[in-house]
């Protein structure tokens, strides 16, 4: 079989690279996936070019995959062979909140990803694919949308009455647009290109403001919304406070991502404890909540938005375009 490694000692798109390898075999507990597709995030980006993301050892990487099983380990009675399948991010993660010992996710540190034609993984890093979605848009699930899902649906659910501030335009937000659409929740939308304005629209976002030509962002949803219930921040703790700016007051900002890392630029605190607000940082979810999500894709018609599909041989090109200002939506490589 073939499969992707980033070489040990290489933080570069030169580390990234395709090899021949035995097909890996399944041991008690275990099951082995014939994987068709996987789906970038953001983090794998930070993987490859990252050591705190590595150890000293090459690593298969990429956390998010569908594919078919076609092998069952000792012991193991939930999966049976052709079963169809997605993977799940965290480490013996099975229902909120985290432990210490969740790990990274799939494809990072000492846990190999699925960017090969074969993968080996506990019975338990998996749930089913959901039956409305091809595997290209089902391997965008793990990561992205299971962040989303957790965000608004685990932690202070958000209800049809509610308003929510979204983030950017990266997978974890336009998952969240898409859920709010389909929950009844008015969502409004920042970005930094007007070019993806219409297109946030046609979402389903009731407003979009651009963070670059309104650096005062916060302030500005407030006025048009009366403050929002919930913000997810997908930027990262450099957002807190225009994030903190436009909620009411028992608000809740869930923090996700690591763009943004606010130095300099000391958290508002009279907002904080001012309006009583909360602040959640979201490591994806527990495998329960991803048990959640398929079913709800499957009863509403979610369908991810996808930017981009590329061949497995061109695995590096897909890596790149996961870094371009003009992505809108997932990038996913096929493996035939």
């Amino acid at each position: 079989m073939k499969r992707w490694i980033l070489k040990s000692g290489g933080y570069d798109a030169d580390a990234l690279i395709i090899e021949d390898a035995q097909k890996p075999e399944p041991g008690p507990g275990q099951v082995r996936v014939r994987i068709e597709a996987a789906a970038l995030n953001y983090r794998d980006y930070l993987v490859m070019t990252n050591s705190l993301w590595r150890t000293d050892l090459d690593l298969i990487p990429v956390a998010d995959g569908a594919g078919v099983i076609d092998a069952v380990g000792a012991g193991v009675t939930e999966w049976k062979t052709g079963d169809a399948v997605i993977t799940v991010y965290m480490r013996d993660f099975p229902t909120w909140p985290p432990h210490p010992d969740v790990g990274m996710g799939l494809g990072s540190a000492n846990e190999h990803g699925v960017l090969a034609e074969y993968v080996v993984l506990s019975a338990s890093r998996l749930v089913r694919k959901p039956a409305s979605l091809t595997s290209i848009e089902a391997a965008t699930l793990p990561c992205a949308a299971h962040t989303a899902w957790t965000a608004l649906q685990k932690l202070s659910p958000a209800r049809p009455s509610d308003k929510v501030l979204i983030l950017g335009t990266g997978g974890v937000s336009l998952f969240a647009l898409s859920i709010c659409r389909h929950l009844g929740i008015e969502a409004i939308v920042t970005t930094g290109s007007e070019q993806k304005r219409e297109r946030l629209l046609e979402l389903g976002a009731s407003e979009v403001v651009n963070y670059r030509i309104d650096p005062d962002w916060g302030n500005t949803v407030y006025q048009l919304s009366g403050g929002v219930n919930k913000v997810i921040n997908s930027a990262g703790v450099g957002a807190l406070n225009q994030s903190m700016a436009a909620l009411k007051h028992g608000g809740n900002v869930v923090t996700i991502g690591m763009i943004s890392q606010g130095e300099g630029e000391p958290v508002n605190e009279y907002a904080l404890l001012g309006k009583g607000l909360t602040i959640h940082g979201m490591p994806v979810g527990g495998r329960d909540g991803l048990v959640e999500l398929v079913a709800f894709v499957d009863a509403v018609g979610l369908k991810p938005v996808v930017h981009q599909t590329f061949s497995f041989n061109d695995a590096k090109l897909a890596y790149e375009e996961q870094r371009s200002s003009d992505l809108f939506g997932k990038v996913i490589i096929s493996i035939d």
